[in-house]
């Protein structure tokens, strides 16, 4: 972590996480990564349900946990009762984010809603999460990333043409989420400039669920053709898949035609580019199988990295089909920075993910470690809210705290 950072684009934005999971706690991160003041809300005793969410653990704190959760400062409140709610009324007060994945109308239920916003938190911008929005047949059920992934149609074209419909190998639903959410709460604050007032910003699973079908949505919407599965390969480019080697898996992505003659060429059949069964994209797409298996029959003469040379070299989109650690040690992910350290108050130093997005004057930073569960408890009451000793301590008794 640098001692002195330069400041980041969102320094002085104050964001108050009321997240778990992952969707929330990701754009919460993400925030703090730009520079945010995150003060992350969890309840006692337990706190974010991912701290508990292992192996594998470093020092008691989950590595799931570890992965979403930097640079925020945590603070433990029973916001179900009156004292906590009032502590929470303090926090919204200051803050210039509220991020939430409550049940529909939960936070209304505790006395925050419209209203109450408008009058005493009128520049605040509000982002909840849901599962299903506040609209519709579903509105107010809890969300699940599997159960998303299953509704929305991306396990239907995950997987083998003949195989079952599968998941994607991370919670991707609630990635993007977090991501759409971030983007949202940044877009409302450049808004505010102009309108002098916050907002409230609503995404859910389903809808990211769906958004994310992106061009096999188009397709299906244009053509009215359901979509189908097709393994690694693309529903609208062919040859665009993985092939086995002599040794390992490689991926290669051809996107034109001209690109398709140079890999014939490369393969030693530059006929292949005359062919009329493949001489055009959509012949080939026609054909997938037929140049897929000549394709693979050649491929396998020699290995990846012979490949993966000759391919470059003929500017062809390739890749070694790289295992997680593979990836994470590659040399371009260590002159990336996107592994790196960051000292931890109980597990010494912690590895995890850097981050993927450069600033040229404001760059973003990890400045401080996953907080253990109400690290900064007594810190942002005393700083933040100027309790008193005997104030904290009260609450500390009625398990308020």
């Amino acid at each position: 972590m640098p001692s002195n950072p330069k400041p980041g684009a969102l320094q002085g934005i104050r964001v108050l996480d009321l997240t778990r999971i992952l969707a929330g706690p990701l754009c919460t991160m993400m925030l703090g990564d730009m520079g945010a003041d995150v003060i992350k809300v969890e309840p006692p005793g337990a706190g974010d349900d991912t701290r508990s969410w292992g192996p594998p653990f470093a020092e008691g704190e989950s590595a799931y946990y570890l992965g979403v959760n930097r640079n925020k400062r945590s603070i433990t409140l029973n916001m179900a009762v009156k004292s906590g709610q009032e502590v929470l009324a303090g926090l919204i007060r200051k803050s210039d984010v509220l991020v939430e994945n409550f049940k529909v109308g939960t936070l209304e239920k505790w006395g925050f809603g419209n209203d109450w916003l408008q009058e005493h938190a009128p520049k605040l911008v509000r982002c909840s999460i849901t599962g299903y929005g506040s609209v519709g047949p579903k509105a107010g059920l809890p969300g699940y990333d599997f159960i998303l992934q299953a509704e929305s149609g991306l396990m239907s074209i995950t997987g083998e043409p003949g195989g079952t419909p599968m998941k994607y190998g991370v919670a991707i639903v609630d990635v993007c989420t977090g991501m759409l959410a971030c983007n949202s709460v940044l877009a409302a604050l450049n808004a505010r400039h102009s309108t002098g007032r916050g907002q409230h910003v609503e995404v859910s699973l389903f809808d990211s669920g769906l958004a994310m079908l992106a061009n096999v949505a188009s397709n299906h919407l244009i053509s009215g053709k359901n979509a189908s599965r097709f393994g690694n390969g693309h529903p609208n480019i062919v040859p665009y898949t993985a092939y086995p080697t002599r040794d390992d898996m490689i991926a290669v992505a051809v996107g034109n035609d001209g690109q398709f003659a140079k890999f014939a060429a490369v393969l030693g059949h530059a006929e292949w580019a005359t062919d009329p069964r493949f001489a055009k994209n959509p012949d080939r797409v026609g054909h997938r199988e037929a140049i897929d298996a000549l394709i693979t029959a050649e491929l396998k003469g020699e290995g990846a990295e012979h490949w993966i040379e000759q391919l470059t070299a003929a500017g062809i989109p390739c890749g070694r089909i790289n295992s997680v650690a593979q990836a994470l040690a590659a040399p371009h992910a260590i002159a990336r920075e996107m592994v790196t350290a960051v000292d931890h108050p109980t597990a010494g130093a912690v590895k995890m993910l850097g981050i993927p997005f450069r600033f040229s004057d404001t760059p973003a930073s990890i400045r401080s470690a996953p907080p253990l569960l109400g690290q900064h408890t007594e810190a942002v009451l005393r700083e933040e809210l100027g309790f008193s000793d005997a104030r904290i301590s009260a609450l500390r008794q009625e398990k308020v705290i």
